[in-house]
């Protein structure tokens, strides 16, 4: 007969399938998971090189996803549930890490529930991006290095995990570095081995080293990737916490609140009450050995992330590339709540935790579908007659993706980037990919055509501001305007001919 901790186990594993299968279409593709399938598409021989001209990511999730396009196309639905399944898969070796520590059931449970329902957890296994397999990777590392740890088992799987793992985010060594950090601190005799550990995993690792300096072009650097993250500060780290604790909800734009406050400042309280208890009765604590293990998880990556983030030219701070310290932090966050010695109170929490999830779960169910502005090019591009040659002119390089991804295999219509409009401002952050050649480049007065396009965000048109007064200027009248409305601005595609 089945316990009712595993009956719980059971439902709850379901719900967390169900929660990353909700609202999995909803919104469009965006520029960051644009680019994944554009490097999927690529062939075997050239994936490596356009790849490596990005910098900042190595190449396993790619190649996955190469793979998974091959077997079931390319729409919405099917390219989002590859990032759904691998997270899925991370269920595994996140019990395995709770029956290693020998957590009671109930600790189990808890840390379970929070896992499944946060809300930063449930976003990056909805987006076609390598960071549920950063998070699958990196807690079956964990697992491996337990086994280690606890009983000398499995070294050599943990090393070719870990091989895996660097080649899925660069943010992976800092859970390699944390293992080592363990060992050092309570394990010396093992200390040859992790460090063999190390050096095969970069040997492993010195392939895709070397491809980043054959095929980097010779000016690109990294600050133009990631130079817009923020260096973090006080505000920064408590926007980490919340993402830590935050059930359901996430921060999908700008223009969004970056938590749902009535809930996460009750949440963080409630932690911080539960830590205090455990901390006042350390000596008398249960699973102290579950605590400083998971701690280390937490605080090494967490640490060398803050202080490389001031000492680098650029900020590496980032929920997303710290997604390896969120399932560690969970863990130890569920034993603050039920190891609480008098029963009535560690109830009262246990159910004040439920009561939050609960209501958490109400707010965004009743939350409005999202209109992103982003969603408005493909959206746009299919207003676009494609019985005849057509060219489009963008000013931002983020609009030129969107419309050569919605058009690319349109071979009637032809994207445009116009620099030299010093009004027409964009944002830096998005940028066309190195070695990419499927956009034109033209500057402002060689805009030519007897019937163009033109696509551009703005709050509103008006006819004296560019581009409509530089289309003005060069001779032509606007015949008709198509307005997405999203967010903050309007997305706007108008249609212009000579007079």
């Amino acid at each position: 007969m089945l316990k009712s901790s595993s009956i719980l186990a059971g439902i709850l594993c379901v719900a967390y399938f169900l929660v990353r299968l909700w609202s999995l279409t909803d919104s469009c593709l965006w520029f960051d998971e644009i680019f994944s399938v554009h490097a999927a598409e690529h062939s075997w021989e050239t994936i490596i090189s356009f790849v490596a001209k990005d910098l900042i990511h190595p190449p396993l999730f790619y190649a996955l996803l190469k793979i998974w396009i091959s077997m079931g196309g390319e729409s919405q639905f099917w390219l989002r549930l590859l990032p759904v399944i691998i997270s899925l898969l991370a269920l595994f070796p996140f019990w395995l890490i709770c029956r290693e520590l020998k957590l009671k059931s109930m600790t189990a449970i808890v840390a379970l529930s929070l896992f499944a329902v946060n809300g930063s957890l449930i976003k990056y296994a909805q987006e076609v991006r390598m960071y549920s397999l950063l998070l699958c990777l990196s807690l079956f590392s964990i697992w491996l290095f337990l086994r280690f740890y606890f009983r000398g088992k499995n070294f050599w799987l943990l090393t070719l995990v870990n091989i895996l793992l660097v080649y899925t985010h660069y943010f992976g060594w800092l859970v390699v570095v944390a293992e080592v950090v363990a060992i050092l601190i309570t394990q010396r005799i093992k200390f040859l081995r992790i460090l063999v550990m190390v050096g095969v995993t970069f040997v492993g690792f010195l392939p895709w080293i070397l491809a980043i300096f054959r095929f980097a072009e010779p000016s690109s650097s990294v600050e133009q990737n990631i130079g817009w993250m923020a260096r973090p500060g006080f505000a920064g780290v408590f926007e980490f916490a919340f993402d830590v604790i935050e059930p359901f909800y996430y921060q999908q734009s700008s223009a969004d609140p970056k938590a749902k406050f009535l809930i996460v400042i009750p949440l963080l309280l409630l932690v911080a009450a539960t830590k205090v208890i455990y901390l006042i009765d350390f000596k008398n604590a249960e699973e102290k050995d579950a605590v400083y293990l998971m701690s280390v998880f937490s605080i090494v990556p967490l640490m060398i992330a803050f202080v490389a983030s001031w000492l680098l030219p650029v900020s590496v701070w980032g929920s997303r590339h710290l997604i390896v310290v969120f399932a560690p932090m969970t863990i130890i966050i569920a034993i603050f709540i039920t190891s609480v010695s008098i029963k009535p109170l560690r109830y009262a929490f246990v159910g004040a935790v439920y009561s939050l999830i609960a209501i958490a779960l109400v707010v965004q169910l009743r939350a409005g579908r999202p209109e992103f502005i982003w969603c408005a090019w493909e959206q746009l591009a299919e207003r676009i007659p494609t019985d005849k040659p057509q060219t489009i002119y963008v000013f931002e390089d983020l609009v030129a993706y969107h419309f050569w991804f919605a058009t690319r295999n349109e071979p009637s219509i032809r994207i445009v980037k116009v620099n030299g409009i010093p009004e027409m401002k964009e944002d830096k952050a998005y940028f066309l990919p190195r070695g990419f050649d499927g956009v034109a480049a033209v500057e402002a007065d060689r805009i030519s055509g007897d019937d163009i396009w033109t696509a551009f965000r703005a709050v509103k048109i008006d006819p004296e501001k560019p581009p409509i007064s530089n289309l003005n200027s060069l001779g032509y009248e606007i015949v008709e305007i198509l307005e997405f409305t999203g967010g903050t601005s309007n997305a706007y595609l108008v249609r212009a001919r000579r007079k």
